[in-house]
């Protein structure tokens, strides 16, 4: 049978990667996306259309949701629409994130500082808590997966990123809990941490620092470039897959070598 993934910050970045990775695994996908701007956040969030075009590269395969990582409501209403739509729930991938700041914490306005940890931690806690329930239907024996974006912030403080770091680090303690949770359920939940990958939040990172270019970032790493959407979404597939059941309440690098250094 089709395996099933719900996929928040699905519509750009290492979320719509991870889209396009598991449909070419056999998957079928449920994209959620904000698909709106979020307030204290710098930069412009995707759009209704880039959310529509993966349904357009692959009919019957990827269905769109628009709706809020942060909202206990919208992740229920994503977890109803993948078993109806495609009658069942196999993974829950929490890629919805943003990046703000630029500032020392003292200096951090608080909205800047609720929407960096809403979105990335929070949202990961809204998904998983709405998709665990479903996961934990399935008979025995099972093998349901979580998978949240952390980040190389969530293993080092980045400069002027607090409330950021702040949160990746957390992500990493709230699936290590999660984790401990599911015990011997035959669900696994576990966290990547990608380095400087070529996407907007890179984009928005390098305009905090005042660069000319995220193609600086590549300094950091000791690949010598950015890394591609791409490179953290097969991680995130193998993490999903079965031949990854023996991995639980991890976080594992996918940085180009950048906390190695």
């Amino acid at each position: 049978m089709t395996r099933v993934a719900i996929i928040t910050g699905a519509a750009r970045g290492i979320g719509a990667a991870t889209v396009e990775a598991l449909v070419a695994h056999g998957w079928n996908v449920l994209a959620v996306d904000r698909c709106r701007d979020v307030e204290g956040v710098p930069y412009a969030m995707a759009t209704p259309a880039d959310l529509e075009a993966l349904v357009d590269r692959h009919p019957g395969r990827v269905l769109s949701l628009v709706g809020d990582a942060r909202s206990a409501q919208d992740m229920a209403l994503a977890v109803e629409t993948a078993i109806s739509q495609f009658g069942r729930i196999d993974a829950a991938v929490a890629c919805a994130g943003v990046i703000a700041g630029g500032a020392a914490l003292w200096d951090t306005p608080d909205d800047v500082y609720d929407a960096v940890v809403s979105v990335n931690l929070d949202g990961v806690r809204r998904l998983f808590a709405a998709a665990v329930p479903a996961l934990l239907e399935a008979p025995e024996p099972r093998s349901g997966r979580l998978v949240a974006v952390a980040s190389a912030a969530a293993h080092v403080g980045l400069y002027h990123l607090a409330a950021y770091s702040a949160a990746k680090h957390a992500v990493v303690g709230l699936v290590r809990g999660i984790a401990a949770d599911l015990a011997a359920s035959g669900v696994t939940a576990n966290a990547i941490c990608p380095g400087s990958t070529r996407t907007a939040m890179l984009d928005a990172s390098a305009a905090l620092y005042g660069l000319d270019s995220p193609e600086a970032f590549a300094d950091h790493q000791p690949v010598g470039r950015l890394l591609e959407p791409s490179e953290p979404a097969a991680l995130i597939a193998w993490l999903c897959s079965e031949a990854a059941s023996g991995v639980t309440g991890a976080a594992l690098a996918v940085d180009g070598g950048m906390t190695t250094v």
